[in-house]
């Protein structure tokens, strides 16, 4: 196991038993205590547990991860306008790549019955949605379904990334700024986030103001990687001003 699969394991553990101690952690991984120690280290120095004698406590602040439910019912009006946007931004001909998330559901909503796109995705509700447009080529990429977002990840969904290169790859944050760049929860899902930044030839970043300064634990890229970010009103003149100074088209819908 590596160090960062091991961390996120250990930050797992800290959530459900309320601290975690060196020496059954070691035990638990077949690691040495020494090995323990330095992932502590790691995760006090990202904030996300706090050391005390022995172990570490997960941090008070700490964000969690919402369920889908909860992530569609938040901001909902300022996202379907986003969607709108950003559906827009899509070709009438050629191929997209579509990332997990509320955001990307709702434009995979929008997209006309008789699309005629070529259309690749991880994440269950995208195919969902799509499944019944006839003239559409739908492609799902395999993997292992994280049940939180019901997005493909891992060693599987990695391989069928790196063999594709879509024209538009429209891709979600849980968190964006100018100085931590793209954030989000959970590693593997960083994993095939960043293949999707990478493999595209355009790449349009969705994600509503509240998200701009919210930083999470696997940083997946960096705002001079997006062509486009399609967002509301909620950001302000500044705001969208520092982050076109990056590169990115700034899109407030």
């Amino acid at each position: 196991m590596y160090a960062p699969e091991r961390q996120q394991q250990i930050l797992r553990l800290a959530q459900e038993r309320g601290r975690v101690d060196v020496p059954t952690l070691a035990e638990d991984f077949s690691v040495t205590q020494e090995t323990i120690r330095r992932d502590l280290t790691a995760l006090v120095q990202a904030g996300l547990l706090h050391r005390v004698h022995g172990g570490a406590l997960p941090a008070g602040a700490l964000r969690l991860e919402p369920g889908l439910a909860e992530r569609d019912s938040t901001a909902a009006a300022e996202k379907e306008r986003i969607a709108k946007a950003a559906l827009a931004l899509l070709p009438t001909e050629g191929s997209v790549l579509l990332d997990a998330g509320t955001t990307v559901s709702r434009l995979a909503a929008q997209l006309p019955v008789d699309s005629t796109l070529t259309v690749v995705t991880n994440a269950l509700p995208v195919a969902a949605r799509l499944a019944d447009h006839p003239s559409l080529s739908l492609h799902l990429i395999g993997g292992r379904l994280r049940h939180r977002t019901h997005a493909a990840v891992d060693s599987w969904a990695l391989r069928d990334l790196a063999d594709i290169h879509p024209d538009v790859a429209v891709v979600a944050t849980n968190g964006f700024s100018v100085e931590d760049g793209l954030t989000t929860p959970d590693l593997a899902e960083a994993a095939v986030k960043r293949a999707m930044l990478t493999g595209a030839r355009r790449v349009v970043l969705v994600a509503d103001s509240t998200k701009h300064g919210a930083r999470h634990f696997a940083r997946f890229g960096s705002l001079d990687q997006v062509d486009v970010l399609v967002t509301d009103t909620g950001l302000t003149d500044e705001q969208a001003a520092q982050i076109a100074n990056l590169g990115p088209e700034v899109i407030r819908a």
